[in-house]
């Protein structure tokens, strides 16, 4: 298993995790994740890591923007994920055309009233999925800014608030770039985790064929059950904003960030928006493996979803085929762990 990778749900805890669990009680984030681990994975096969990730970005009250080539359950998962969680969701596909009044809704003249009515875009729902966002050009993307950040809306001067539980999860083709415009750096800093899906192994792959034989090439995801509600995955978010930290490991977060900063292998370092989320991912993955408190390992292990899509490297490293992944490995080397 590596280290990116969650304990599988059934595995015995710890004697340390036993011991610490009583000071806080994580049972409700424990069954929230079993179920929508075990609901969606009678439908996906394999991409374990994806779905562990897009479960912690959402107890950590993130954005996630998902890579991957065509075919790898991107968004499937997402709509998925929709389906076994009680929640409204919509789904906006970016295209060159769309604008900016498609996504956040427009003002619209009621001749009963003589009066303009705000008319609510698909982004007023608790769960939207952006399918191919780098289609749209800058002026559309630039539409999401205020309400992934800020969970609200300005139109004509009036603020209308977004509705908790708020996720966006957006998704992208890296081999196509004919017809796509390059992300905004700001809208890139507004995700918590760019999560990259690699293609399933021969034997996930063998199974999942085996499945689709199975169920006679049909998908029914109606099928499947709801396991949480929009209520509870508000509680279960204010559950794991407990979870303690240690002033050390604050301080060890904020050195590898700022060690992006100083590297001469990145011309654009992470900004302190990374330190925060560095640590509220920290925190959830800690809580969903049993622990009331993050440790190293917990860092280390969403490191690099926090942190890949916010360094940008220089041109002599991106020439020589180096990935943000292999530059953050080294400057993790470079800090010094806890203890």
């Amino acid at each position: 298993m590596s280290e990116n990778e969650l304990p599988p749900s059934e595995e015995t805890p710890s004697e340390e995790e036993l011991t610490f669990t009583s000071r806080m009680d994580l049972s409700g984030v424990k069954s929230l994740v079993e179920s929508i681990r075990k609901e969606i994975g009678k439908v996906i096969i394999g991409q374990q890591q994806m779905i562990d990730l897009i479960i912690t970005a959402m107890l950590a009250d993130g954005h996630v923007l998902i890579e991957g080539v065509p075919g790898v359950a991107k968004t499937l998962t997402t709509k998925l994920m929709a389906q076994v969680i009680d929640v409204d969701f919509s789904r906006i596909q970016f295209t060159p055309d769309l604008m900016p009044s498609d996504v956040i809704g427009t003002s619209v003249f009621n001749p009963k009233n003589t009066e303009f009515e705000f008319k609510k875009g698909p982004v007023f729902s608790n769960m939207v999925l952006i399918d191919e966002v780098n289609r749209s050009p800058a002026k559309t993307q630039a539409a999401l800014f205020e309400a992934m950040e800020e969970r609200q809306v300005s139109v004509d001067g009036v603020t209308h608030k977004l509705e908790a539980p708020f996720m966006v999860i957006a998704t992208q083709n890296p081999i196509e770039h004919e017809g796509t415009y390059r992300l905004p750096e700001a809208q890139l800093d507004r995700f918590l985790f760019k999560i990259e899906v690699p293609y399933p192994s021969l034997e996930n792959e063998i199974d999942i064929l085996k499945t689709s034989f199975e169920r006679g090439n049909v998908l029914d995801i109606s099928s499947l059950s709801k396991v949480a509600s929009a209520k509870e995955l508000v509680t279960q978010k204010e559950t794991i904003n407990k979870v303690h930290v240690e002033a050390d490991l604050m301080k060890y977060i904020v050195e590898i960030v700022q060690q992006t900063r100083n590297s001469s292998s990145i011309s654009v370092g992470a900004s302190p928006r990374a330190s925060v989320f560095v640590m509220r991912a920290a925190q959830a993955w800690a809580a969903i493996k049993g622990r009331d408190f993050i440790t190293p390992e917990d860092v280390k292990s969403i490191i690099k979803p926090v942190l890949r899509h916010r360094i940008i490297l220089t041109p002599e490293k991106e020439m020589e085929g180096v990935s943000p992944d292999q530059i953050i490995d080294v400057t993790l080397e470079k800090i010094e762990v806890p203890r």
